[in-house]
């Protein structure tokens, strides 16, 4: 599982939003290059429709390959009483073959982003991930050198933890508290809700979306 929060802040303001992360995480951030890849399977492949996501690390000397599967967010009355999502959440390092092995499945590709900015990982109630970073839609296809921005001027800002069904509570509380500290700066919230201040064209960033549709 995994908790995560996201909101939006002006590329003008993410300077001070590094220096004060910098401040509370107490370690160096790391460059972000991530080409995001959204497949989904056709119908013949089962009665319910699959999404997973490739993402593919250009900061690394030789790139490499990452799956996830992120299932759908808790609910009930607890999961909605909380201001962090809660959801379901696989992930597994791949060989650079991997999108040529899903499409020979029948997966087809649904849309694809470039996400460049940086991360902080580190330590505080649990294991916190900060990422903010600029989403880009790419004019051709996989052509990440030619990325454009979906929204210039606009960064999305996600803070996520892992978790498990035993101590997602507490990973909960620790994100919560943490996020507070960046209130002076941005309101984070669930994937998805606005806040009522998201500018119309920057909201799509916080669902997910924001890619080259296929």
């Amino acid at each position: 599982m995994e908790c995560v929060v996201q909101g939006i802040i002006e590329t003008q303001h993410v300077e001070a939003l590094e220096i004060l992360l910098q401040g509370l995480c107490g370690v160096h951030k790391q460059s972000l290059r991530i080409h995001k890849l959204c497949l989904k399977s056709v119908p013949n492949l089962g009665l319910v429709a699959s999404e997973i996501r490739l993402l593919c690390d250009l900061e690394q000397p030789e790139p490499t390959w990452t799956v996830r599967h992120v299932g759908g967010p808790m609910r009930g009355t607890g999961a909605e009483q909380i201001s962090v999502l809660v959801r379901p959440m696989i992930e597994s390092k791949i060989s650079k073959n991997a999108l040529r092995m899903f499409y020979a499945l029948g997966y087809k590709l649904d849309h694809e982003q470039l996400r460049v900015g940086f991360a902080f990982h580190f330590q505080r109630g649990a294991q916190i991930t900060v990422t903010v970073s600029s989403i880009n839609k790419m004019l051709k296809l996989h052509a990440t050198d030619e990325a454009v921005p979906v929204t210039p001027g606009i960064q999305l800002v996600e803070v996520t933890a892992p978790a498990s069904s035993e101590n997602y509570t507490e990973v909960v509380a620790a994100v919560s508290s943490f996020c507070e500290y960046l209130a002076p700066l941005l309101h984070l919230s669930k994937p998805g809700v606005s806040t009522g201040v998201v500018p119309t064209a920057a909201a799509s960033l916080m669902s997910d979306g924001g890619g080259t549709k296929m």
